[in-house]
This record gives C-alpha cells, structure tokens and sequence, in this order.
C-alpha cells in the first residue's frame, strides 16, 4: 500500500517533498499524472472508498491533501475544482436552511454575491459586520448562528482583522471559524496555529503561483474535513488531476515565490505611500496602516497584495493605461505583476452605493507584486502616475 504520510521539519522542505507517494510509483521522482476516471475494486466499506476521480481519491489527490495539511499545519487538507468550490462546499457542510453566519463587511466580491443572493435562496442568512471592533458582534449574533467567515487579508481593502479575538468569540459560542487565507499563504500565516477551524484557499492564486489552473484548497481537523469531503462528492466539485499535477508542481516554489513577493511588495508600497498622487495606500506591512500591529503579531510577512486610491477615479483609469510592466487583468499571486480596478472587476456584482459603502471605488486600484525587479516596479508605477 502507498504511503503519503512524508513529512519533514521545515515549510521550505515541506512545500517540496510533504505527502510524497512512499515508494515512488515506478522510480518516478515527479508524482505521475494519473490520468483514470476509476481504479479496480477492492473491499469498499462506504461509498467514499471506491476509487473514482470525482471521490478525489487518486493518487495525485492524496499527495496534494498530505501536503497542503502539512503546510497548513492541519490534520488534513482537501482540493477543490476553484476556490469558490472549497468556500461554498465548506459553508455548505456547516449550514443548512434556517442558519445564521457572521462575516466580515469587507470581501471577496464573490463572496459577498453569495451571501447577499444564493445563501437567501437557500434559506442561510448572512450579517455582516465590521469585524475591526469587537463591539459589534454579540449584536449580530442570534440563536441560530452557525459559522464566522472571515479573511486573513481582506480582498481588496488589505484589512487585517483581530484574528485571536474572532476565534476567543467564535467558541465563546460555539461557532465554526472559517478563514480565506489565500492572500496571506502558509508562508506568512497557519491559521490553526491561533485556532481557527478551518482554512480555505484559493489555489489559483498563491498556491499554484503560475496563473495556468483554477483550484481551491481546504484544510482542517479529519472530522471536518470528512464532512466537507461528504458534501463535495455529492456536489461534485473535485480538482482535475492534471490541474493536480499542475498545482503540486507549482507548489514547489511557494516558499521562494512568496518570500520574494512580500519584499517587494513592501518596497512598492512604501513608495506608493511616498507619492503625491496616491491619497492612501492599503498594506499592513506599512507602520501607518491600522493592521500594522495585528500583522506584526500573527504574520511572517504581509505577503505580495496591496491596494491604493488615486486622487481621482481619472487618474486610477490613466495609471492602468499608462502602466508597462504589470497586466491589466484580475486574478493575483501569480509570477507576473497585475493591476485591476476591482469596481471594475470582483466587486462589479455589487451595486455602486453596496461598492461605496464597504469603500471600494473607482478610484481603488489592486496590486498584485509578481516576480519581476521591485527596482523596475517602482519606476514604472512612478512614470504612470506622473502622467496620470
């Protein structure tokens, strides 16, 4: 029987051999792709035991799920087709018809659509709060309140919240805590190692690091990821095994991707912050910003994401025309630097008044730091905004 229970002392050796096949299937050092919709029967105990790629049961599944449960410091770890998938499967495993969840005010654009329109339809309710002041959560909270949502770096403002006070609330009344911690990674931020439930990540991004695949990551306790494996099978949500192949490979880097990104990501902020034409720069690595402390407590680094306000919404519109090194795309976390306006783009679901009261307008703009020179960066956001 193939063993993936590998395991070594650091995340750097980890990201690399973490989960590795025992013995390696035919020699290969690389796990193989297995490209088989089913496997031959055994003595199947329960429907989840039959070998069939849907189940997320193959081999390059399980190398995946030990390894992102090392890194993520969990006792074990699922993937999903997107990101969205292992967001709304996870809700969908704690939540039925009648339950309550309390989430921060400021997320993923995706997120907030889901609660605001498929979590009514569905019968869950969603109150969003300010989650920066504890002040506001006992009145949020109801009978019937299950879960509290949030994000280790919200998307796209770069809040971070007090993570320790979310979880001493959550099990003060025995809600499950559930953490976006895409833009933080494990590099810089284990959510279980404050004690949060569980950790959903969207794998395209960090994860993966190459912008070729879409996949979503979960990890936690066995119990919960049990539940969370139940429900996906049935929703059929499961990761292509190539695009597994692709992720475990892409993996590999996370550690030197990430370190490289934070640091120029800290240097481009500060000179953003530096600039007449910026009215506010949003990254907690800066000692200015309100997450600062927070982020000095929790975090290893503030990782590769930021946002910034022009001036005007002209001058947002005119950097994005006049910058040369980053793409003008969504998505981030990848080896290329991006630029997006998100009104335009993961919060166009929301209306313009829904957009301005959580501040995002058309004058924010969301940086993603790739791989490139920070040297170079910098000079091209700086010729971009002087002519904007």
């Amino acid at each position: 029987m193939t063993d993936y229970s590998c395991k070594f002392k650091t995340l750097e050796t980890n990201v690399v051999h973490a989960g590795r096949p025992s013995p390696n299937v035919e020699g290969a050092v690389v796990t193989p792709i297995f490209q088989s919709a089913n496997y031959l029967m055994g003595e199947e105990n329960a429907y989840g035991d039959v070998r069939y790629m849907r189940l997320s049961n193959s081999p390059n599944h399980h190398v995946l799920h030990a390894r992102l449960a090392v890194l993520e410091n969990t006792e074990a770890a699922l993937v999903t087709s997107s990101g969205m998938s292992a967001i709304t499967t996870t809700l969908l495993a704690f939540l039925q018809s009648g339950d309550h969840v309390i989430a921060h005010n400021s997320l993923y654009g995706g997120m907030q659509s889901w609660f605001d329109h498929d979590g009514p339809r569905l019968g869950i309710a969603c109150t969003r709060i300010d989650a920066k002041t504890a002040g506001g959560w006992d009145k949020a909270l109801r009978p019937n309140t299950k879960v509290m949502y949030v994000e280790s770096i919200t998307n796209p403002l770069m809040e971070v919240l007090d993570l320790e006070a979310v979880v001493a609330f959550a099990r003060q009344h025995g809600l499950v805590t559930i953490i976006d911690n895409t833009f933080a990674s494990p590099v810089n931020f284990r959510p279980a190692d404050i004690g949060i439930d569980i950790a959903v990540h969207s794998a395209t991004k960090y994860l993966n690091g190459h912008s070729d695949i879409v996949a979503g990551a979960v990890a936690g306790t066995r119990a919960h990821m049990q539940r969370i494996l139940n429900v996906l099978n049935h929703m059929g949500g499961s990761l292509d095994t190539h695009a597994a192949f692709l992720l475990e490979r892409g993996m590999k880097t996370l550690v030197l991707r990430v370190e490289r990104q934070t640091a120029s990501a800290g240097r481009v902020a500060r000179a953003l912050a530096a600039n007449p034409k910026v009215r506010q720069v949003n990254y907690a690595g800066l000692e200015t910003d309100p997450g600062y402390k927070t982020a000095r407590k929790l975090f290893k680094g503030c990782g590769g994401m930021m946002s910034f306000y022009a001036q005007t919404a002209d001058q947002a519109a005119h950097f994005l025309e006049r910058v040369q090194i980053p793409i003008h795309a969504a998505s981030l976390g990848g080896a290329e630097s991006l630029v997006v306006r998100p009104a335009r783009s993961s919060h166009l679901g929301l209306t313009p008044d829904e957009r301005a009261r959580i501040g995002i307008t058309d004058d924010l703009v969301r940086v993603s730091v790739g791989l490139e020179s920070a040297d170079e960066l910098i000079a091209d956001f700086e010729q971009a905004l002087a002519g904007a």
